[in-house]
């Protein structure tokens, strides 16, 4: 079992502790603007503002589908200060809650409403879009082993900011803010294990699923894989989380962009779904407020038959790696050591918790007096094969 202390939101000062009093107040407010919402809708997300920071958890009421779910996962917490709880699970819990807020929970006309909706959606309109698309103009005259590395830079990249990356925008390249770069050793595993399955959990949708998408068709086109899982989400989450809604219409911007490689990886990729090859999953554990540590039996039993997954994003990283105080130095093999495959993880730092880094570069990063784990101004890409 990981040792590290668990990432708290009592801790004054801290990261955890600015999300739910500085960043969530803006956030309701972006979920207020992006759709029109009755009285009961604002006075319930105002409501929860105000007991996120304030309030006791309380359990999700008798008709809630998922209480079943809930009341075990958060076991030991109900009726306890929302400030006492882990920060994953609180963060967890409030996104759920939000749910509840809007009416996408039901009953009534909100029902399967996703608040997040119109950021997506404007996401995925617009000429800028085409333009970022049309890169992948250039893709088939790069040697392969450039095409790998602008294919995972891309898909690494398009989580710097939520929603909002150009297809080949990274800075520096992505050499300068790249903090550790296992990237050759991902590819290496892959030639050494043709054929297989690859698991690929998504993280946002819009600008981001793009270019995971894009790998995707690269996975299955140049043989390294004969079948890629595309996981998403049950239900919005965090914002910009891809649920399956999402990547259907990633696709169909991918078929009707004007540039001749990007409508070709949508047709591929449209075909791929029918004849299985590609399969796009979900679980109701994605949205748990836990680990991938306590991974249930018939997800983990998908994942360990995977040849690779590929674990995108941020929170699948915390999810991955535990939302802990886990020196940087620890090495990611030990982190994840749990996983049932052999795991790949592409993100940015948008939070406190990594893993994985060269002890004088952290110090170099400490010394500088920026906010480099939370900034989204670096990433990493880390491998750890199966034994």
């Amino acid at each position: 079992m990981p040792d590290a202390p668990v990432i708290r939101l009592d801790e004054p000062g801290s990261f955890a502790r600015d999300v739910f009093h500085r960043r969530h107040p803006v956030l309701i407010r972006q979920v207020l603007d992006a759709l029109p919402y009755g009285p009961a809708e604002r006075a319930a997300l105002e409501r929860l503002l105000a007991e996120s920071t304030t309030g006791v958890l309380e359990p999700p009421g008798p008709g809630a589908p998922d209480r079943a779910e809930w009341l075990t996962w958060g076991q030991g917490l109900w009726g306890t200060r929302w400030e006492s709880a882990p920060f994953l699970w609180a963060e967890s819990w409030f996104y759920r809650r939000l749910l509840d807020a809007t009416g996408f929970t039901g009953p009534g006309a909100r029902q399967g409403v996703d608040p997040f909706g119109p950021l997506k959606a404007a996401e995925l309109a617009g000429p800028a879009v085409d333009e970022e698309l049309a890169a992948l103009d250039r893709l088939p005259g790069l040697p392969e082993a450039q095409r790998r590395a602008a294919l995972l830079s891309s898909a690494l990249w398009g989580n710097r900011a939520d929603l909002s990356f150009g297809l080949t925008a990274a800075p520096d390249g992505g050499r300068g803010g790249l903090l550790a770069d296992d990237g050759a050793l991902l590819w290496q595993w892959l030639e050494r294990h043709p054929g297989g399955r690859v698991c690929l959990l998504a993280d946002n949708a819009g600008r981001e699923l793009l270019p995971d998408l894009v790998l995707a068709d690269h996975l299955l086109a140049a043989g390294p894989a004969a079948a890629v899982d595309l996981f998403v989400k049950p239900q919005p989450w965090f914002v910009s989380d891809a649920t399956a809604a999402d990547v259907f219409a990633a696709l169909a911007r991918l078929r009707e962009a004007p540039g001749e490689q990007a409508a070709a990886v949508g047709g591929r990729l449209w075909r791929a779904v029918g004849d299985g090859r590609l399969a796009v999953r979900t679980h109701p554990f994605l949205c748990a407020p836990l680990p991938f540590h306590d991974l249930p039996g018939d997800l983990r039993a998908r994942l360990a038959g995977a040849s690779l997954t590929i674990v995108k994003g941020d929170l699948n990283y915390r999810r991955l790696v535990g939302d802990r105080r886990w020196p940087p130095t620890t090495p990611f093999a030990r982190a994840a050591g749990h996983f049932p495959s052999a795991v790949a993880a592409l993100r940015t730092l948008k939070s406190e918790v990594v893993v994985g880094l060269d002890g004088a570069r952290v110090a170099e990063l400490d010394r500088g007096g920026e906010a480099w784990r939370t900034g989204g101004g670096y990433a990493v890409v880390q491998f750890r094969p199966q034994d």
